[in-house]
């Protein structure tokens, strides 16, 4: 026994600020306590417990437990106090010498040293901190946190939904015996489920813990500042065990509780304060991001029940994650942020936190345009036989979450938080995109790609990828004509070339792109080159800017009917009763997944419905407010009405709308709507209805074509995964909001200008005194388009060189290159009324 002691004493000395070096100097009763511990495993591995049909392999009282001599008990009982290891309860043959030891010594009793406690419920906290108020010493609660939040099995016990609470008063945390937790506890998970608790249990998202709980819990432990190092300390002890445990135990799979740990400890409102970014939330990210997927879903789901409030703290503490992370360190083409772990894990688990967002929201899964499916070939293409097919002929990949959950972003009318509450700009800021595109398509099995978490990134970003798939591919296709001409021997055509006359731009286009998609339709993957006939001039992307602006404004002129104008939104629609022919339709779709391919800005004015049916949606009511306002606003009034809708409305399932010509054309919702009267308890069927046929079926067959057109081009590209449909609006018609204040900031000088030049000051001040419309003419005039590129103005590299000195000559263009030749006029009004006629009278010349 004399060694037994000495040992003790030794372990005690070298271990308790180990183990416990969170909790202040431990006092004479700490000591004590530890002391009765490893002497009940010592007379536990000696004694026994005096049960005679005791389980504990680590109790002599066990049938199966090998005797051990005093010296080899006495260094187990050490390693069982390390390990938490269970204590047998004294059997009632044993508990009064056991007092009796206890009276001798002068060592705590149990009640002191809550050694039985091995998960935690809200009353057994409430219990201890009763107690270490009392004596006005906390170090036993700290020793009891640090303990269980550093023990998943403890954690994923503790504070489950069957804790007994005072239903009078749930906040009250009267003491309970420590001995009956764990006899509540056997019996609760020995017994069967009651049947009004089973649909409950068989929803895939539902835990055992009890969240209130869990939350009144946290509120009273970090109101004390003790408690702060210790959950600290338990969560960097915690993170490294469970992040094996996922990996390689796949502990998950059988134990889904498991979950129950990250609910808990992410309830934790200070898990963005600097003592857990260092060390404890980089290590509890990357366990988190070893969960499989339906375990992510369900910690998802879980989340979208909660609320704004607490979806907006799990974004904020990971978005503080990665920002700390990012601005604590530096990145370059050798040390790129994709391989930092904690970044990677921290945009993993926001994921899950986006996810909730948009399940919390309002989300429509069901109103899903119809896919075209391909039909398979078993002949190897030239990409593959090239090896290039992951590269090139790879479709859009499908997020494993988003799977799991079944809901896309595209479904979600309104997340709960912001699409740009989920952008980290810091993250944008350094991450090299075109390695990213490669590791998006060619290492997504060994190197993260933040492309396969869009959310995080900003549509400048998502562009750049975007354009280097683009390009990639342009490249792909040149060096695949260059191989088919040396077998055939013909020129090769490493271009999409169109050849069109100015007044016949439409016609020469149509049939020059119908060939090509019915011959070749790769060939629309090759960059575009338009020449006009009669006009000398290279295309470097001046003319291919003037070619789809030219395209564009005779499609939508009102005279040819495919389009219906609305005044009041200034937006176009589909015109149900147009004469034009698919093929029409078909060419606008082309023209804009061409723009989208070669990085053109489009002056295209359609509702959001469009981008939303080009992604995959159906129109429904509520996209009426954009395309059709006055038509949403009396389907609401007729939705809100409080009187006799059948008597007062006197509506049927008959609906009339207006042909090309101005004649009315009557539609049945049903068959023989005139004779089924609209009323208060179908009402809601008929505006669905009415919307279905007025954003879908009357305009079936034109946006069928319009479509295919546009997937002609953008099919295989990343488009639809990386992009939501209001970020497809800005790709296709850039920013509506002009900048000149930026644009000034980026713009370059040639020929001897510089911005502190006379005529420049005099230049930007005439620009900035311009109206909106003027300022437009001139964006024109310089670029080819009255738009701002994604980012805004400051995105576009404008260059105003010399040409000249004074002269009566108006300034010029190069739209390809976004020049301005600016002769150096002697006066600030000369320049003003010079500028003015070219930017007013340039169509069809001044530009080059």
């Amino acid at each position: 026994m004399v060694k037994f002691i000495i040992i003790t004493e030794l372990f005690f000395q070298s271990t308790i600020h180990r183990v416990c070096r969170s909790v202040p100097e431990s006092s004479r009763m700490n000591r004590a306590t530890a002391k009765h511990l490893i002497e009940r495993y010592f007379r536990q591995l000696t004694d026994g417990c005096g049960n005679g049909d005791c389980t504990n392999e680590f109790c002599a009282s066990c049938r199966d437990f090998r005797p051990l001599d005093k010296n080899s008990a006495a260094a187990k009982a050490l390693e069982l106090f390390k390990i938490n290891a269970k204590l047998c309860n004294p059997h009632p043959s044993e508990k009064d010498t056991l007092d009796g030891e206890m009276s001798e010594t002068d060592l705590c009793p149990t009640k002191e040293d809550f050694s039985d406690v091995h998960y935690l419920t809200e009353n057994t906290v409430c219990m201890i901190l009763s107690f270490c108020e009392e004596r006005g010493d906390y170090s036993a609660l700290i020793r009891i946190i640090g303990r269980i939040f550093s023990n998943s099995d403890a954690l994923t016990k503790s504070f489950r939904k069957d804790e007994p609470v005072d239903a009078e008063n749930p906040d009250s945390c009267e003491p309970t015996d420590v001995d009956e937790q764990e006899k509540q506890s056997s019996e609760t998970t020995g017994a069967s489920l009651p049947d009004e608790g089973l649909d409950e249990m068989l929803d895939p998202c539902e835990v055992t813990v009890d969240i209130d709980a869990v939350r009144r819990v946290y509120d009273r432990l970090l109101s004390l500042d003790q408690v702060e190092a210790a959950l600290v300390n338990a969560l960097v002890y915690l993170t490294p065990n469970m992040e094996l445990d996922l990996e390689y135990l796949d502990v998950y799979e059988t134990n889904p509780d498991y979950l129950n740990i990250f609910i808990i400890v992410l309830e934790n409102s200070n898990l963005h304060s600097p003592e857990y970014l260092e060390t404890a939330l980089p290590q509890f990210c990357k366990a988190m991001s070893k969960l499989p997927v339906a375990a992510l879903a369900r910690l998802s789901k879980l989340w979208s029940r909660y609320g704004l409030t607490h979806i907006r703290r799990m974004t904020e503490t990971f978005q503080q994650l990665i920002t700390f992370t990012v601005v604590s360190n530096e990145y370059d083409g050798e040390t790129l942020v994709n391989d930092d772990a904690t970044v990677v894990a921290a945009t993993q688990c926001l994921k899950v936190a986006f996810y909730a967002s948009i399940l919390g929201g309002d989300v429509d899964v069901e109103h899903n345009e119809e896919e075209e499916e391909d039909s398979e070939s078993d002949e190897l293409t030239l990409h593959e036989l090239l090896g290039e097919e992951r590269l090139y002929n790879k479709g859009p990949p499908v997020d494993p979450l988003e799977k799991e959950l079944g809901v896309r972003p595209v479904d979600c009318i309104g997340p709960l938080l912001p699409y740009e509450d989920f952008v980290n700009e810091s993250l944008n800021d350094v991450v090299e995109m075109d390695k990213d595109f490669t590791f998006f398509k060619v290492n997504a099995e060994t190197k993260f790609s933040f492309q396969s978490c869009p959310f995080i990134l900003s549509i400048i970003t998502k562009n750049q990828g975007l354009y280097y798939d683009n390009r990639i591919r342009m490249y792909s296709e040149r060096r695949l004509t260059a191989l088919y001409s040396m077998v055939q021997g013909q020129q090769p055509n490493p271009y999409l070339k169109l050849k069109v006359r100015r007044d016949h731009i439409i016609d020469d286009a149509l049939v020059r792109l119908e060939m090509i998609s019915m011959e070749n339709p790769s060939d629309l993957k090759k960059q575009l080159f338009v020449e006009f006939e009669g006009e000398q001039g290279v295309d470097e992307g001046g003319v291919s800017k003037e070619f789809f602006l030219l395209v564009l404004e005779e499609i939508f002129n009102p005279d040819i009917g495919m389009f219906s104008y609305d005044d009041d939104t200034k937006l176009f629609w589909f015109n149900s009763s147009s004469l034009e022919n698919e093929a029409q339709y078909t060419l606008v779709g082309l023209v804009l997944g061409l723009a989208i391919y070669n990085n053109c800005i489009l002056d295209v004015h359609f509702p959001m419905v469009v981008y939303r049916k080009l992604m995959g949606k159906k129109g429904t009511y509520l996209d009426l407010s954009d395309s059709h306002p006055s038509l949403y606003q009396s389907l609401k009034k007729l939705l809100e009405y409080g009187g006799n809708v059948e008597q007062d409305m006197m509506l049927t399932y008959q609906i009339s709308h207006t042909d090309l010509f101005g004649n009315p054309i009557l539609y049945d919702l049903k068959d023989q709507g005139d004779q089924i009267p609209v009323t208060e308890d179908n009402r809601q069927e008929f505006v669905d209805m009415y919307a279905d046929y007025i954003l879908n079926k009357s305009v079936e067959s034109q946006f069928k074509a319009f479509k295919k057109g546009f997937l002609m081009v953008t099919k295989e590209s990343p488009l639809k995964y990386l992009f939501r449909p209001e970020e497809v609006e800005m790709l296709i018609c850039g920013s509506r909001k002009l900048d000149f204040e930026a644009l000034e900031k980026t713009t370059e000088y040639d020929g001897g200008y510089s911005k502190d030049s006379q005529i420049i000051r005099d230049f930007w001040e005439t620009i900035h005194s311009f109206g909106e419309e003027q300022k437009r003419l001139f964006l024109q005039f310089t670029t080819g388009t009255d738009r701002a590129p994604v980012g805004g103005l400051g995105k576009l590299k404008m260059i105003i060189a010399k040409n000249g000195s004074d002269t009566d000559r108006l300034p010029t263009s190069h739209t390809c290159f976004n020049a301005l030749l600016l002769p150096e006029y002697s006066c600030k009004d000369k320049l003003r009324e010079r500028l003015l006629k070219a930017i007013t009278y340039a169509k069809g010349f001044g530009m080059l």
